[in-house]
């Protein structure tokens, strides 16, 4: 009996339909799984600009507010002399424009949250059918399509979301500093106004 000379996996694969139709499929599904990975990292840079940009806009306005509050307070102009019988309007202002800000910003960090998870769910997806998609291309004929597919489908399905419980996150504390500093702008239209 003569040795038939070994083809190499790819050849076997290339010969074998089924074989040569789910390689197609995976390498079709990881191009896939690549466009929405960067999709969601545009969407995730998206967010972070419009929250830095949130944060901007609270700390220009209030810079800006305090400016003009201290620079009509300073002018002595009669009129001004119930100015802070009348402080509690710019106050109110400020902290409705404050806890609109705040409630913005934690939205724009919630939704960043959920797109990181959703990004970190794809990477795996990713690496699944990556590690699938070599064992495939090592194996050739040998690979057993039933028993590799119904374990990729396992591996998806079986995927246990961790969910870590934390008392505070940094978004609580960005919260606060920015409740904290509202707080402080409104003490201080109350001072400038006053004195």
């Amino acid at each position: 009996m003569e040795a038939k000379p070994q083809q190499h996996p790819l050849h076997e694969i290339a010969n074998t339909p089924t074989h040569k139709l789910l390689l197609k499929q995976w390498l079709k599904e990881e191009d896939l799984i690549m466009g929405r990975i960067s999709l969601k990292e545009s969407q995730i840079d998206g967010i972070r600009k419009e929250i830095t940009s949130l944060y901007t806009f609270f700390f220009v306005f209030h810079s800006l507010s305090l400016l003009l509050l201290f620079n009509v307070s300073s002018s002595n102009d009669p009129r001004l002399s119930h100015a802070c019988k009348r402080s509690w309007v710019p106050s109110v202002c400020s902290l409705i424009f404050s806890m609109a800000v705040i409630w913005a910003i934690r939205y724009k960090t919630d939704v960043e949250s959920h797109l990181e998870k959703l990004l970190d769910r794809e990477k795996e997806d990713w690496k699944l059918l990556g590690k699938c998609v070599d064992e495939l291309k090592k194996k050739g004929i040998e690979f057993d399509l039933l028993k590799e597919v119904d374990a990729l489908r396992r591996a998806k399905s079986m995927r246990i979301e961790s969910k870590v419980v934390r008392k505070w996150s940094p978004r609580d504390f960005v919260s606060m500093s920015f409740f904290g500093l509202s707080c402080l702008v409104v003490a201080l239209t109350r001072v400038i106004l006053c004195n």
